[in-house]
């Protein structure tokens, strides 16, 4: 394909993998994470998808007045110091710490653990996902699915986790999942009542549980299985579903997922919930404003979602999930 000449001048150029055809942004945890942290921090983006890896062979990546920054967590640092954000300006010096450390649990333990699920356990699924297109676009999938099975059973095996049986990694797993529900409790984000830079990491990776890994046992440990249209059994950590739906409503109002139906809606939200844009590639994106199927911009406020309907005492609290739990 010929290259396109990008001027990044003034402008966050975010390059990333494809969107893949289930609806979600992307099956990376880290380019849903520095998605995520730009709608956060409400920094105009452009995505690229050109699936050229950094300089350093990093997936995401950005570019910023011709500069080329990789990994998430020095873009995170490089835009704040160059544009003077920051998530975590309300956090104290042990808050910082624990955010850090929890960051460091979720990206260098439980990642793998999910990548596992999706790669080896669960790559059928995944298969049909990945968007390519062309006459041999069956075959180039299956091709880059069973490599990229390869490599990752070999990164886990370098890393030490991929030495364990499957049912140990799946413990570890649950202890990961299980660490961030008891931290999170039933407040609103990781370290309280206002977003953070952590709550991108944990969002990133939860949701690939929550909406790219059909019947496995994340799925299952977080968002429970829905046995018919009028009966479902709760994840033991439906806080955790609670709370990715709590973001993807606020950070990402025009991402709905076939399977949405009303287990973590008030009767209030659940019919606004029918109606949705689908994920378009912004030219430039900020989440205060959103754009209708004919592209036109619509003023929302950081706090309110496509419809209007305020987001800041979210529909999914834990007020509906006591009353779930005494039903069930």
């Amino acid at each position: 394909r010929k290259e396109e000449e990008l001027d990044s001048k003034d402008a966050i150029i975010l390059h990333q993998f494809s969107r893949p055809r289930n609806g979600v942004p992307s099956l990376s945890p880290f380019c849903l994470k520095m998605e995520t942290y730009l709608r956060m921090a409400d920094l105009p983006y452009q995505n690229y998808f050109d699936g050229k890896l950094s300089p350093q062979g990093k997936m995401p990546w950005i570019e910023y007045n011709h500069k080329k920054v990789s990994g998430t967590e020095f873009i995170i640092d490089f835009l704040e110091e160059k544009l003077g954000v920051n998530l975590n300006k309300h956090l104290g010096p042990h808050e910082r710490a624990v955010s850090r450390a929890v960051t460091k649990m979720v990206e260098e333990h439980l990642y793998w653990t999910l990548a596992y699920c999706q790669w080896v356990e669960n790559l059928h699924e995944t298969q049909k996902m990945v968007s390519l297109f062309g006459p041999f676009s069956d075959l180039l999938k299956w091709i880059f699915c069973h490599l990229t099975k390869g490599i990752v059973k070999r990164e886990m095996y370098g890393h030490g986790i991929g030495r364990f049986s499957e049912e140990e990694m799946y413990t570890l797993m649950e202890k990961d999942m299980r660490t961030l529900a008891g931290l999170l409790g039933d407040k609103k984000y990781i370290m309280g009542s206002t977003v953070s830079t952590v709550d991108a990491t944990v969002f990133g990776h939860l949701a690939q549980a929550m909406w790219t890994l059909p019947g496995t046992r994340p799925e299952r440990l977080i968002k429970g299985k829905k046995l018919n249209l009028l009966c479902c059994v709760w994840g033991e950590l439906i806080n955790l579903a609670m709370y990715c739906e709590r973001i993807r409503r606020k950070f990402w109002p025009e991402w709905h997922h076939d399977d949405d139906n009303t287990l973590y809606e008030s009767e209030e939200s659940s019919e606004a919930s029918k109606t949705y844009s689908p994920l378009q590639d912004f030219s430039f994106y900020s989440r205060t404003e959103t754009f209708d199927e004919e592209g036109n911009s619509i003023s929302q406020t950081p706090d309110t979602d496509y419809t209007g309907h305020s987001l800041f005492d979210s529909d999914v609290d834990m007020d509906e999930y006591r009353d779930h739990e005494q039903c069930k």
